[in-house]
């Protein structure tokens, strides 16, 4: 679609223009956060103080469109917006000033019902050299919070929780994150570190430990071992990290002889919930295998999509990551995407759709993909990034999550069971999510899945 602006010049008082908007679950997030209001969980509907990006939006996209500024507005709010809610917002021009280039126009904003839910006048700088403005639909808001992860928490905490040796909980974060998921249901924690810090933490922070198992390590080498022995011998299904390096647990998981190894390749999976993308997107791998081969990226990209069946997504699109979005010998990461796609298409790899290489940008922006002549069924939707190594997967899922607001759960696929791989920067939200895909995953394996 293509929308021509309207410039100052060719406005005339009377001029009219009319649009509707169907109020989704993002909407309800980022109209709540503006009128005060939290917007999220259960509640789906907000005061209409907070719909007013609904008129700049208006006049930005549309009336006069591209170019203009909202200057000011006496808006007011009358009603509340509830999710479905379709809205009728409607814009009339009533005054247009010469010398300072403005006109003013009345607005009005009514709900499917008739209901008047906002109006009042807006002070608008029209455009005053011509734009276009293209786009395949009409604009929406796209601020949904943490959409992602309390959909697979409401999906997690249907099933059993899953006994989890958490090893070394010595911090606020990674204590509470433990105490958390048990208390969501999700799993039954054994503590496993040096007991007199384990029980510091908890009474520094308010905690109550009753009625959960500590198993006492000295350190937090012993405490990874004695966590590794619990999996081994069944008392526990899973394994959670806590305020100990990431390589000094993983040392004890993958130990040859009495580690969790299962005979299958060891890879780790960031599940992101990203505000603005309107789906789970699997960030693999950052974290385990530092610069994979041919053969490590087909069981890194098998692990992913075996994962996103769990995670609900039937078939997940597979976005192979390079600089680049075509095939060049001096980029080894394109040439691994083209024989992975070729892999997928003689079921080498199964249960997804592969594309590759892709770039980033190509990736998760249909617009980008279009821009480009890109003709995929994966680009600008992609469920699943394979990443080309650790460096680019760690910078990626960071910069999601520090520039974009992206929350993550991390976890490693492929070991005896399922291990939660938390950085010790997570939070106790982050943490409880990864306990979430965790407890997905357990009970998955529980039943052959």
């Amino acid at each position: 679609m293509v929308h021509e602006n309207i410039l100052f010049n060719d406005i005339r008082p009377g001029m009219r223009y009319a649009r509707q908007h169907t109020v989704k679950a993002n909407d309800i997030t980022l109209f709540g956060m503006i009128a005060g209001s939290r917007g999220d969980g259960d509640q789906r509907s907000v005061p209409a103080l907070g719909a007013f990006p609904l008129f700049s939006s208006t006049t930005t996209n549309f009336f006069p469109g591209n170019g203009s500024i909202l200057a000011g507005h006496e808006l007011k709010s009358h009603d509340w917006i509830n999710e479905g809610d379709t809205l009728t917002i409607e814009l009339e021009v009533t005054e247009k000033h010469e010398v300072s280039k403005q006109v003013v126009m009345q607005c009005r904003c009514e709900n499917q019902h008739g209901r008047l839910v906002a109006s009042g006048p807006i002070i608008v700088v029209p455009p005053t050299e011509k734009r276009l403005n293209r786009f395949d639909e009409p604009p929406q808001l796209t601020l949904r919070l943490h959409h992602v992860f309390a959909a697979l928490r409401a999906k997690a905490e249907k099933l059993p929780p899953v006994p989890t040796a958490v090893v070394h909980p010595c911090d606020h974060d990674s204590l509470l994150g433990a105490l958390e998921a048990a208390k969501a249901g999700l799993i039954i924690p054994i503590l496993v570190g040096p007991e007199g810090k384990i029980l510091g933490v908890a009474a520094a922070a308010g905690a109550d430990l009753t009625g959960i198992e500590i198993v006492h390590a000295e350190h937090s080498h012993e405490a990874a071992d004695k966590a590794v022995a619990l999996c081994r011998t069944g008392t526990a299904k899973a394994l959670m990290k806590g305020s100990l390096h990431t390589d000094e647990m993983m040392r004890a998981a993958m130990n040859s002889s009495i580690g969790l190894r299962s005979g299958k390749r060891v890879s780790h999976v960031f599940v992101m919930d990203v505000p603005a993308y309107g789906r789970p997107l699997l960030v693999t791998d950052a974290a385990i295998n530092i610069a994979p081969d041919l053969a490590a990226k087909v069981d890194i990209t098998q692990n992913a999509i075996n994962l996103a069946h769990i995670l609900g997504i039937a078939e997940p699109k597979v976005a192979i990551l390079s600089a680049v979005e075509t095939v060049y010998e001096k980029i080894p990461s394109t040439l691994d995407a083209a024989l992975l796609c070729k892999m997928a298409d003689r079921g080498q790899i199964q249960g997804g759709i592969l594309d590759g290489p892709l770039a980033f940008d190509n990736a998760i922006s249909m617009a980008a993909a279009k821009t480009k002549g890109i003709h995929s069924p994966v680009a600008g939707q992609a469920d699943i990034l394979v990443v080309p190594d650790i460096e680019a997967g760690n910078m990626l899922a960071k910069q999601m999550s520090y520039f974009a607001g992206a929350d993550s759960a991390g976890i490693v696929l492929g070991a005896r069971v399922p291990i939660v791989l938390t950085s010790r920067a997570d939070d106790v939200k982050a943490r409880l999510a990864s306990a979430a895909v965790m407890a997905l995953v357990a009970n998955a394996g529980a039943k052959g899945e």
